[in-house]
């Protein structure tokens, strides 16, 4: 069966048993976190932990209870770059919170991506604006993506794809952790 959707960033294909996901978390996006509080990811400000070879998971929903890939397992590859951060992961559906997110995303429940990180010290900078604030974070320890249902991020969207055999392919960090300080 084929079946996919096109809603941005974050592709998932399915052949067999195995399942690639394929994601992109885009930097310099302005987002409204909350009502006046506006922040902005700087191009490579996750560039440290990723360029170290470091750790770093993709889990479902921030849990990391709930862990789909890592680099440490061989199943999660990042590549950073000016446009953003590129996620590969092999997904093992033999867990059943694996299989949870895999049956959450074919129903269209989950869409987004969001990363959970730690400011380094002196990496953002907050300005006033008008009656708001904005963050610009230009140097953040990155420890994990996450899938999840209402991303910070809108530009961080899922898109799937999933084929049978032989058939065409078209083309606990708190993810509040450390968001804002006064």
């Amino acid at each position: 069966m084929l079946w996919g959707a096109s809603l941005g960033a974050l592709e998932l294909r399915s052949e067999g048993g195995a399942t690639r996901l394929r994601a992109s978390f885009p930097y310099a996006q302005e987002t409204e976190l909350a009502p006046g509080r506006r922040e902005i990811i700087a191009p490579r400000a996750f560039a440290d932990r990723i360029e170290r070879g470091e750790d770093i998971h993709l889990l479902a929903g921030h849990d990391y209870n709930r862990p789909l890939a890592s680099r440490a397992s061989g199943s999660l590859t990042l590549r950073d770059s000016d446009e953003g951060v590129e996620l590969v992961a092999e997904i093992d559906p033999g867990t059943s919170w694996a299989r949870d997110f895999l049956a959450a995303h074919a129903a269209g429940l989950i869409r987004g991506l969001s990363p959970g990180f730690r400011v380094q010290p002196g990496g953002e900078r907050i300005e006033r604006r008008g009656a708001g604030l904005t963050r610009t974070v230009y140097a953040a320890a990155v420890f994990e993506f996450s899938a999840v249902t209402r991303p910070a991020y809108p530009a961080a969207q899922i898109e799937a794809r999933a084929w049978a055999p032989g058939e065409p392919t078209d083309a606990r960090l708190s993810h509040v952790l450390n968001r804002w300080r006064a």
